[in-house]
């Protein structure tokens, strides 16, 4: 008997053991089936900006288990919209896109393909976010005020410095001109007094010296207010209106050229390179070039905002807010809307958006994480802190941003006719007509 209670005692131990086994088999079945929600984010950030958004997606799949955010990168904003149409042919589109700013947010808004942000953000809403630019209508948002797209690239152009080189020429680092006639008295102290082959360079310079020299100067782009009031139904489509102040600045650059104070230029950041190699002396560029800039041990520089007239305006106006964003794409499972949303969330948080403020030169998010960039930042950088916070008072209408039909087709032309000024080979109001004259054709197309 004894023998036989052992062994039916054996039996149950290992019975028990098994079900045991097969418990924790299921237990661990289920967790696998928890996997975290896939998401997919498609950029064509390079270089410095590239790698921190890299940097940061890592950090967020590490700190928690429930999204996973894969990236796939392209070498060019035209690559990845040529992806982006075969992908919304095949219906397997990622969850986040990087689009440009095409001047034409509503016409994005309105594919099929795209879901509007404020739509998801409805439904998943970020919670104690205040944007930072909560007021412009320029870059992500509609007539109504509604963002979107995720504002995360969102830059203005503005003027960089080498606080050396300013020293070396017996300028002030801490008081760089104010005033395009100003700045000539710069450039000519670089050139003669410290040997600067490259005295000044500019690059995206459609953006530079066509697009904000009329809301720096506290004048509209285009006509119809900037389009905003024929986005709204109240009049006709806008169209580019360059006046003497256009006259007037191309003509100036084309001197500047000739007599070697302007050296190089062009529309895209080409002209940044020389500059981070300490050759030049001023760069006017978007402020996104900053990440590059900081990567680069042995310069120091300054920030400054784009030059003004005196003869157009008494004060100085502010830039329109541009850039690129993320875009929501439409067509996926409600768990992976809401993955995409706590993955914006996250990237909203304070300490985030900050670290991606500094170390990209791109406005911050919310004013949060505007706070949160003073303490360090700011103080190493002359002039930064002072550019930034300009940007969060509300825009004059001079800046709230323009709509112009077929933009993306009609900032080539632009660029191609400033060239031909700038390196002389048409004469500035010629080549201003001309432009002008194209960009109502390709707007007035459908």
């Amino acid at each position: 008997m004894k023998k036989l209670h052992e062994t039916g005692l054996s039996r149950a131990i290992r019975a028990s053991g098994r079900v045991w086994i097969f418990g924790a088999a299921m237990l661990a079945a289920g967790v696998a089936h928890a996997a975290p929600v896939q998401i997919q984010v498609w950029h064509a950030l390079t270089d410095v900006n590239k790698a921190e958004f890299e940097k940061l997606v890592k950090q967020y799949n590490k700190e928690q288990n429930d999204v996973e955010v894969s990236l796939r990168d392209f070498d060019s904003p035209v690559a990845l919209q040529q992806a982006a149409r075969s992908a919304v042919a095949s219906k397997k589109t990622p969850n986040l896109i990087q689009l440009q700013d095409n001047h034409s947010p509503e016409v994005v808004a309105e594919y099929k393909s795209i879901k509007p942000l404020y739509e998801l953000l409805a439904k998943y809403p970020i919670k104690d976010a205040t944007w930072f630019l909560p007021s412009t209508t320029s870059f992500t948002r509609d007539s109504r005020g509604r963002l979107l797209a995720f504002p995360y690239m969102a830059e203005i152009p503005v003027m960089f410095y080498n606080t050396a080189l300013y020293k070396k020429a017996g300028l002030n680092p801490n008081a760089p001109a104010r005033t395009w006639a100003d700045l000539q008295g710069e450039l000519l102290k670089l050139r003669d007094g410290a040997d600067v082959e490259c005295p000044y360079a500019s690059a995206d310079q459609v953006e530079v010296h066509l697009e904000n020299l009329a809301p720096i100067n506290n004048q509209l782009y285009t006509s119809n207010g900037n389009g905003i009031e024929a986005q709204r139904g109240k009049a006709a489509p806008a169209s580019l209106e360059f006046d003497t102040l256009y006259m007037r600045h191309i003509s100036l650059m084309t001197s500047w050229k000739r007599s070697l104070l302007l050296t190089q230029h062009s529309n895209d950041d080409k002209p940044v390179e020389s500059f981070a190699k300490g050759q030049c002396g001023v760069l006017t560029a978007s402020s996104g070039v900053l990440g590059r800039l900081l990567n680069t041990k042995s310069l120091s520089f300054g920030i400054a905002p784009l030059p003004y007239y005196e003869q157009a305006t008494k004060q100085p106006g502010k830039p329109f807010v541009s850039g690129s964003a993320l875009w929501v794409m439409e067509g996926h499972p409600a768990a992976q809307d809401k993955a995409t949303a706590e993955f914006l969330a996250w990237l909203s948080k304070p300490v985030t958006a900050a670290e991606w403020h500094q170390s990209t030169g791109y406005l911050p998010l919310t004013e949060a994480a505007f706070r949160a960039a003073q303490v360090s930042f700011y103080k190493n950088i002359p002039g930064a802190q002072e550019v930034v916070a300009n940007m969060r008072a509300q825009p004059p209408a001079t800046a709230r941003g323009f709509r112009v039909a077929n933009y993306d087709r009609i900032e080539p032309v632009l660029n191609r006719e400033l060239d031909q000024a700038l390196d002389g080979k048409t004469p500035p109001v010629a080549a201003l007509t001309s432009a002008v004259s194209q960009a109502r054709a390709i707007a007035q197309q459908r």
